[in-house]
């Protein structure tokens, strides 16, 4: 009887933080979430913080390739989740806003200079090794993007300014890359018609003229669709809204929905200066650049969202939910569900505790669904941690982790520092088994994606430091996503719109409180069918949204969501 209780007892330990484990299709199920998780270098100049903006995504030899501002090198990847690094000195990859282009199996990179642009060429990018295309084109840009039409023209498109505009001009490839003609004023600011250029947060600093910069170019069923950013890379309004034409230097008109990448709210807000790209399944892709801000202006990261063009072309990223997990597709998908996994917060405001804390840098920090907000212990030695309750036991299918830089003073790639750590699950605080051991990490990711084999049941996550690449041990958010043991949130059944006779811009709604919701997702746009854009809100029940085309009319709508999913309301209110 002794042997048969010691076995019961080892048996009830190994399962008491899993319970049975129900087999996922993990081999089948692919998934990531934003900011996406790569090696942000730490800037070159004080003060010490990591920052990697601005990016271009292009297909090359069955890869993709990503190239950002300021991060001594680039990254390839075969499926846009796992990133490897490229370090190189052989292009100017300390330089703004990099552009790339595949010409005749040849890749060409560009980045911008104020006196003059150099190109440069590789077969064999993942070799870090270059050769000088061209020393110098016809004049000096800022922002570049090429873009390539079907005909096999080559154009070039770039500007960076608060007071001038977006230019484009044809250039000849085949002859140093000539430009073809005079460049083409083609995009000036517009922040009395467009609330989204409008600077600041929440697009209320109306007298600050804002930049229009981050040009780029697709293509799509025979119309041009020239992107640009506004209305700065430090609020959380930076977006990306289009333009579109028949030709590719126009004469261009704003599309109706704008902007067409927008997430201005959330853990992870920005969607500003980017690129859309498809896949190698012929889906449409959006990576732009997050705002964090704090420590230094250009204090930023990189996010990735699903792209669509609906059956009148109406270009849209979809942002709902854009920092959770997403599904990396195998195949053409049509919609955000297909690759939305469904899988929720289950972390946001629940009891949180630690081993030490700098009073200004709380732990109510890490999980408040802001990037900007953290918290830091008082050390960066082994043994501190975080430890988050659940409140019940939850199913979990992934965790991120986010670190922040606190008390660091490194510059640069710095090789053999690291973030080390384990994550533990639990169910009763005693017994504690080992889901995420990152004791013998070698890789500098500060924003760490974990999707379980399989998924486990447990009510407790412990985070354990081991190591930090350098000051305290620090985080800005430890997320876990999954499924919860309950039910869904009530239906919102109000919802009232008013819009700013004043200033049509600007429009603010309120709604009554759905029981058991953790937030809401307004969504709106040009029509029923169109309600693209997508506004996050927490703890609360009214919003400004400020963003509007003071030209058209819009139609809302408001979902519910918590730990156990989301209620959408049927509702739909019209303002002109």
């Amino acid at each position: 009887m002794k042997v048969l209780s010691l076995i019961g007892v080892l048996v009830l330990l190994f399962f008491a933080c899993s319970q049975p484990k129900e087999q996922e299709l993990s081999e089948n199920i692919v998934t990531y979430c934003n900011p996406i998780d790569i090696n942000y270098r730490f800037a070159l100049d004080e003060p010490s913080r990591r920052e990697a903006a601005d990016p271009t995504v292009v297909f090359y030899k069955d890869k993709y390739w990503l190239f950002a501002s300021k991060s001594g090198g680039y990254w390839y990847s075969d499926d846009l989740k796992d990133w490897n690094f490229v370090a190189t000195n052989e292009i100017p990859v300390e330089d703004y806003a990099p552009t790339a282009i595949v010409l005749n199996d040849t890749l060409y990179f560009m980045a911008s200079l104020q006196e003059r642009n150099s190109i440069y060429k590789t077969a064999d990018p993942a070799s870090g090794k270059w050769s000088l295309a061209v020393e110098q084109i016809d004049m000096p840009a800022w922002d570049p993007a090429f873009f390539l039409d079907d005909d096999g023209r080559l154009y070039l498109y770039w500007g960076c300014s608060d007071s001038n505009p977006l230019y484009g001009v044809e250039v000849d490839y085949r002859n140093n890359f000539a430009f073809i003609g005079q460049p083409k004023e083609i995009k000036y600011p517009n922040p009395e018609e467009f609330g989204w250029e409008v600077p600041g947060d929440y697009n209320t600093i109306l007298k600050q003229s804002p930049w229009i910069e981050g040009a780029w170019m697709n293509k799509i069923n025979g119309k041009y669709y020239l992107q640009y950013s506004g209305p700065g890379t430090e609020f959380k309004s930076y977006s990306d809204g289009v333009y579109v034409s028949d030709q590719p230097l126009g004469p261009f008109e704003p599309q109706l929905h704008n902007p067409f990448a927008y997430k201005p709210e959330g853990f992870a807000n920005g969607a500003g200066h980017g690129s859309t790209f498809t896949d190698k399944y012929g889906n449409f892709w959006h990576i732009g650049t997050v705002s964090i801000s704090q420590k230094h202006m250009f204090e930023r990261r990189l996010s990735l969202f699903p792209t669509f063009v609906d059956q009148d072309g109406t270009l849209y990223a979809n942002t709902k939910f854009g920092d959770y997990p997403m599904q990396i597709p195998n195949k053409k998908i049509s919609a955000f569900e297909d690759i939305f996994p469904g899988w929720m917060l289950l972390s946001f405001n629940k009891p949180v505790e630690v081993s030490s804390s700098i009073d200004s840098l709380p732990a109510t920090n890490i999980n408040d669904e802001d990037i900007r907000s953290y918290w830091a212990a008082k050390s960066g030695n082994k043994g501190e941690y975080a430890m988050i309750d659940l409140q019940k036991s939850c199913d979990v299918y992934a965790l991120q982790i986010n670190f922040e830089e606190h008390n660091t003073n490194l510059f640069g790639y710095n090789e053999d520092r690291f973030h080390r750590f384990i994550v533990e699950c639990s169910n009763d605080k005693q017994n504690w088994e080992v889901v995420w051991d990152q004791s013998q990490n070698t890789n500098d990711n500060v924003h760490l994606y974990f999707q379980l084999p399989e998924k486990i049941a447990c009510r407790y996550l412990k985070i354990t430091n081991i190591e930090v690449p350098d000051g305290n041990f620090a985080l800005s958010g430890f997320r876990v996503f999954g499924k919860g043991m309950g039910d869904a949130p009530a239906k919102v059944t109000r919802l009232f719109a008013v819009r700013n006779n004043d200033n049509k811009r600007s429009v603010k709604l309120t709604w009554n409180e759905a029981s058991g919701a953790d937030g809401y997702i307004i969504s709106y746009g040009i029509a029923e069918d169109k309600c693209y854009q997508h506004y996050s809100v927490y703890n609360d029940t009214s919003v400004k949204i400020n963003s509007l085309n003071s030209a058209i009319d819009y139609t809302y709508t408001i979902s519910s969501f918590n730990e156990n999913g989301v209620t959408d309301s049927n509702i739909f209110v019209s303002l002109d």
